[in-house]
């Protein structure tokens, strides 16, 4: 044993980062095994092989940069997750439960210190900032359940950033009375370079976002950029004197709308910081707590059980009265009290502050047995925390389990149809699929590529199988499973029929054809064919920009639209796209339409940001040009003829849309319609085709370019 203690601590980096590795990856093994959750495996791990526990591992410069960027991590993911709509239409919930959780557990521990401890003003003034303010430590358990938009996870987070910021300007303020030159010029300074630093970064960094995302779509190249981006708002809060991890979260804030919840690029930030930086961060938390003073006497057992007690109480207060305040759930007070009590990095970054502060000569704010009172907090508020929250992560699955069965159909033949053809638009589609998806059923989706069976179809299935093969890696990107076929057939739309019966979907998205030089008209060669032969939902789509550049989507919807068949399909696709993007929704059409769309959006979607603007008459169609953004969607909802809410007025359609909306993002929706889709009939009172345009409408154009010129 001699021998081998030798050998300890491992100082090789090589080595370091192996052990480190070994436990990332046995930690959630054996902690499943106990029934303890993950995140508490790895401090207890982080305790045992640091230099107070086995003395296994030095804590090295890599601790202390990874675990810095995990705590980064940490509250930029709690940023960019949090659902902006609720934050705006609950901002006087945030701010009460921003101000209870941080100014109970301040007030009871600065009487506690001050009364039973002893403790200086300053002292416990300090231990009250410390409690006041909260890590959260717990936050990738809520994001292992899905819930990281659900209400009382986005009011726990909000909450927190507001007690953090209180408690960061607390501690700034009393480490700038302890300055020799501090003078009255401390608050106008800081206020004026904190609102130069907001200012800056909602200016500046939602136009370099949209530049670069429609510039560069290299998933490296993105993640680095966002990366940078969370990186130089955390140096500029430490600069003007708050922790960087509040530039972390604000960063995460910002960017919330530019990177979709079910994006690959959300996908690869989450996958990177779960697997190596949090939990770096988490073990390096571990490897601080000296676990043997607890068992120093009875005089430190008093210190810990009392600040545990207090800040703890303290915290849970806030959390049960706030939920009572706003008539929530007992679950969700259990979130509330669990994502808030944890103490880790910013308790430990303010005592490194009282260290450094002299209130005499060699004596400092924070002395030895405070410290270890401290540390040992974190250990127990961090294990409390876990617990709790994972306990009212399953409360609030098992309720919601509960009420998606008694008010949602127990039956949804959601299944998605991709047609793909150019492999420029072709990942378009696939993110449009992946927005617009339900994501609950975890269902796959169908990529197609219809090959003419001609002189070029062997190269051409080639080619198609090249594609498929390109979706599909980027649909594992976001952990999304895509069924790919290659298929030949000597009608294009007959094809996409066939496939579209033979893998049971229920709706079908699609580019419009680019290559306009081989074929001028407006559908293409087939797609007219296809929406006349096939009553299922269609998606016709062109984009000019990334989507998750979008601010507005606009939407025209004609007149009886709501008593077709598909009216709750197209709109539901729609609702989710909004939200995914989290960009205004506008609503052109006739009143009683529009009353139906307002009712729907606010029973199922109250968090789509939705306009209603009536639109008398369907001619009114080309004034929504005028005002159109190139950061703007046009969607046109249209009809098939022989349907309720066919008009005369589609036949301009085509024309209108390419005078009036030329080089605009547009999709157009054809709906279910006639109910069920039936097999392929023949009848003579149903034509199995339709020209694009007719003789009416042609020689109609002609009488008019007569008059004209005469």
């Amino acid at each position: 044993m001699t021998l081998l203690a030798t050998y300890f601590p491992i100082t090789d980096p090589t080595l370091i980062f192996f052990v480190v590795l070994l436990i990332i990856l046995f930690a959630p093994i054996v902690m499943s095994k106990l029934r303890i959750p993950h995140i508490i495996g790895m401090v207890l791990a982080g305790i045992l092989i640091g230099k107070y526990g086995f003395n296994i591992l030095e804590r090295d410069n890599s601790f202390e940069l990874f675990g810095r960027v995990g705590l980064y991590y940490i509250m930029f993911l709690a940023g960019l997750e949090m659902d902006m709509e609720g934050v705006k239409k609950h901002s006087r919930q945030f701010i009460i439960f921003g101000l209870l959780t941080c100014f109970v557990p301040l007030i009871l521990t600065y009487i506690m210190a001050m009364t039973l401890l002893d403790y200086s003003g300053t002292a416990s003034f300090l231990l009250g900032c410390i409690m006041a303010s909260n890590t959260l430590i717990a936050y990738p358990i809520v994001g292992r359940y899905g819930l990281q938009r659900h209400p009382s996870v986005t009011l726990s987070v909000g909450s927190s950033m507001i007690s953090l910021f209180m408690a960061l300007v607390m501690l700034a303020a009393l480490a700038g009375s302890y300055e020799e030159n501090n003078s009255w010029l401390f608050w106008p300074l800081f206020i004026l370079k904190f609102a130069v630093f907001c200012l800056v970064s909602i200016i500046f960094i939602p136009k370099l976002t949209r530049y670069f995302l429609r510039r560069y779509s290299d998933a490296v190249m993105q993640y680095i950029f966002v990366l940078a981006i969370m990186f130089l708002s955390a140096a500029f809060t430490s600069l003007i004197g708050l922790e960087g991890i509040f530039g972390a979260f604000f960063s995460g804030l910002i960017l919330n709308r530019y990177i979709p919840r079910v994006s690959p690029l959300m996908n690869r930030i989450e996958f990177i910081g779960n697997a190596l930086f949090i939990p770096y961060f988490l073990i390096g938390v571990g490897m601080l707590i000296n676990i043997r003073t607890i068992f120093a006497g009875p005089e430190m057992l008093w210190i810990v059980f009392l600040i545990v007690f207090f800040g703890t109480f303290g915290k849970a207060l806030a959390a049960y009265v706030s939920s009572l305040l706003f008539r929530l759930t007992q679950a969700d007070g259990h979130m509330m009290f669990g994502l808030t009590s944890a103490h880790a990095a910013g308790a430990i970054a303010m005592v490194m502050v009282g260290m450094r502060l002299e209130v005499a000569p060699g004596v400092y704010l924070i002395n030895d047995i405070m410290l270890n009172g401290i540390i040992m907090m974190i250990l127990f508020t961090c294990i409390i925390s876990t617990l709790m929250t994972q306990h009212a992560a399953k409360q609030i699955i098992l309720q919601e389990r509960a009420h998606l069965q008694t008010d949602t159909p127990k039956v949804d033949d959601e299944k998605i149809l991709l047609c793909v053809k150019y492999p420029e638009i072709a990942p378009q589609l696939l993110d449009l699929a992946m927005l617009i998806r339900n994501h609950r059923l975890k269902r796959e989706l169908v990529a197609l590529n219809v090959v003419y069976d001609g002189q070029n179809s062997t190269q051409d299935r080639v080619k198609g199988i090249q594609l498929l093969e390109q979706l599909q890696r980027q649909a594992s990107a976001s952990d999304i499973r895509v069924e790919t076929q290659v298929r030949l057939a000597t009608n294009i739309a007959n094809g996409i029929k066939h496939a579209f019966r033979e893998f049971g979907c229920s709706e079908i998205i699609m580019g419009m054809h680019v290559h306009t030089d081989t074929n001028p008209r407006f559908w293409g060669e087939f797609i007219q064919s296809l929406y006349n032969g096939l009553n299922r939902q269609i998606f016709l789509t062109r984009f000019m920009q990334p989507m998750s550049t979008l601010r507005r989507i606009r939407v025209a919807v004609p007149s009886r639209a709501e008593f077709e068949p598909g009216f709750h399909r197209w709109l539901e696709r729609l609702c989710r796209l909004a939200g995914q993007l989290d960009c205004r929704t506008q609503f052109h059409g006739r009143q009683e339409s529009l009353v139906l769309i307002a009712e729907y959006i606010n029973n199922r979607h109250p968090n789509v940001r939705a306009e209603y603007t009536p639109m008398a008459h369907w001619n009114e169609l080309p004034q929504l040009a005028s005002d159109m953004a190139e950061d703007h969607l046009f969607v046109v909802v249209t009809a098939r003829k022989g349907t309720i809410s066919y008009k005369n007025a589609l036949e301009r359609l085509p024309d209108e849309l390419q005078k009036f909306f030329s080089g605009k993002n547009l999709m157009i929706i054809f709906p279910d319609q006639f109910g069920e889709q039936k097999d392929e009939q023949m009848s003579f009172t149903e034509a199995q085709h339709h020209e694009e345009k007719s003789i009416y409408d042609t020689i109609l154009r002609w009488l008019h370019e007569r008059k004209v010129k005469h």
